[in-house]
């Protein structure tokens, strides 16, 4: 029976050198977004619309599938239409 951390050992005999250099750091400008921008939270209306129940089951199915809303998935879906025919 092999015990847990066994095939480590044999990957830890040879042991760190660690040397006395400095350390060379500099400072970088901060990239990240803010969470205000981090956030999804552009203005939604709501709408009625009509799909076909195939269209309903697939995007239902999917949404259960990778645990998420299925209203947000056709929002979503149609948002990056919309980005990429503002495009063309």
């Amino acid at each position: 029976m092999r015990v847990s951390g066994e095939k480590e050992k044999i990957y830890m005999k040879s042991k760190i050198k660690y040397s006395n250099e400095p350390i060379e750091a500099r400072v970088i400008n901060d990239f990240l977004p803010s969470p205000d921008e981090l956030s999804l939270s552009d203005k939604k209306t709501k709408v009625t619309l009509t799909l076909t129940q195939k269209s309903l089951d697939f995007f239902k199915a999917s949404a259960k599938k990778h645990n998420a809303s299925y209203q947000a998935m056709i929002r979503r879906l149609i948002d990056y239409y919309v980005v990429n025919q503002q495009r063309a």
